[in-house]
């Protein structure tokens, strides 16, 4: 309940960040997984930066905007157990902090199209300087030191309808041994259906031939329903409820 509850919560404080899928598992999945600040991480299609949120304000600004934003860093709330709340609300007859500090201070930036590097400065609390958790730094204009993050080259993330034509292929990340599975308008978002292959560790992959149409669909796994990460497209189904969407001409 606590890991829905957190989930919910991450997605309504941070929303969403360019073409990012914040709702991923494994986007949320890798945030509740910090126990302290690391190295920058590159994510899909973005950098994660973190430091700590013993700092009062941390800034970060980027060379390739020539210095001219400063974005700063949110605070990662954890909501606590409903159930611990209330014990302690009832004990104290006062009321008590809803959610606990992680220690972690994150920004998430689009990698910029074209970048081969993706050099940085931090502002922390009003002193510019470099990245303690980064150790690659480079001169800059005027022997300023910067941080860099070295960038891969950008390849094509994989598509939905890469598979044969007239079909979809589902394809889903998640720790090995688990079951993932498929349900949208094509099955009457039946959740039992249509189970997904470990094709490889850590890797779910499913290819299912339609006719031509609109089709809507979830990820089901460990109870919750998850878009598809590797299809921008989003919908709201009449229930109010997120769905990728796909169209097989």
């Amino acid at each position: 309940m606590k890991r829905i509850i957190t989930i919910i919560f991450l997605i309504l404080c941070i929303g969403k960040i360019g073409a990012l899928d914040l709702e991923s598992y494994e986007f949320i999945d890798y945030l509740l997984s910090l126990r302290a600040p690391v190295a920058p991480v590159i994510f899909e299609d973005a950098v994660i930066f973190t430091a700590s949120s013993s700092f009062r304000r941390v800034g970060i600004s980027f060379a390739h905007e020539g210095f001219s934003k400063v974005y700063w860093l949110q605070r990662l709330l954890i909501p606590r157990d409903p159930a611990e709340i209330e014990a302690e609300t009832t004990r104290r007859n006062r009321n008590v902090q809803q959610n606990e500090d992680s220690g972690i201070l994150f920004h998430v930036e689009i990698i910029p199209a074209g970048l081969q590097n993706l050099d940085y400065r931090m502002i922390i609390d009003g002193l510019w300087t470099l990245d303690p958790t980064n150790n690659i730094s480079v001169s800059g204009s005027g022997n300023i030191a910067h941080s860099r993050v070295p960038l891969p080259s950008q390849i094509r993330p994989p598509s939905t309808f890469d598979g044969p034509e007239g079909s979809l292929s589902f394809r889903f990340i998640a720790p090995p041994g688990e079951i993932i599975t498929v349900g949208g308008n094509f099955n009457n978002w039946d959740p039992f259906m249509y189970e997904m292959r470990e094709t490889s560790r850590g890797l779910y992959t499913l290819n299912l031939a339609l006719p031509p149409g609109t089709y809507h669909y979830v990820f089901y796994y460990r109870g919750e329903r998850y878009t598809d990460p590797n299809n921008p497209n989003k919908v709201y189904t009449q229930d109010g409820k997120a769905a990728s969407q796909a169209i097989i001409r």
